[in-house]
């Protein structure tokens, strides 16, 4: 009597070969985790609003100076206008993210005003910029707070 036959095992083990369920739990996975990344960048960025969320007149809350920001490139280059109630130069103005906050830095140049600066944070929650205020003819920094005009 013939010992009946017993199959070849292949030299791999089964966890070797190719097989779709092994790629498919594999792919799943990573598709997730790309997908759930990209959503949180959008989420993230949506949430900062971009620069695009300064974009308004802002009032001082001190007083009658208007801060008014036309429009903020990608690069976070702030076009700008800055009056007391007349304009007053603004030789710079950026926006800049850190981590999840928004900041911003004017820099106006005219006389009275040589290289004082603005240095702001907006508070998302209140729709204002806070910080500070640098008075470089009097070599002084103020606590100041804009509130969008509507």
């Amino acid at each position: 009597m013939s010992k009946p036959q017993q199959k070849k095992r292949s030299p791999h083990p089964r966890s070797a070969q190719p097989s779709t369920r092994r790629r498919f739990s594999v792919t799943v996975p990573v598709l997730v985790a790309v997908v759930g990344i990209v959503a949180a960048v959008a989420l993230f960025r949506g949430e900062r609003g971009g620069f695009e969320t300064l974009n308004g007149r802002w009032l001082r809350l001190d007083g009658g100076y208007i801060f008014e920001i036309r429009a903020v490139d990608p690069s976070g280059k702030i076009d700008a206008v800055y009056l007391n109630p007349n304009p007053i130069n603004i030789a710079r103005a950026e926006a800049a993210h850190d981590g999840s906050k928004l900041n911003v830095f004017v820099e106006l140049r005219a006389p009275n005003y040589p290289g004082s600066t603005y240095t702001l944070a907006y508070d998302r929650e209140h729709d204002q910029l806070h910080g500070t205020y640098f008075q470089a003819a009097l070599q002084q920094k103020f606590d100041v707070g804009f509130v969008r005009m509507k």
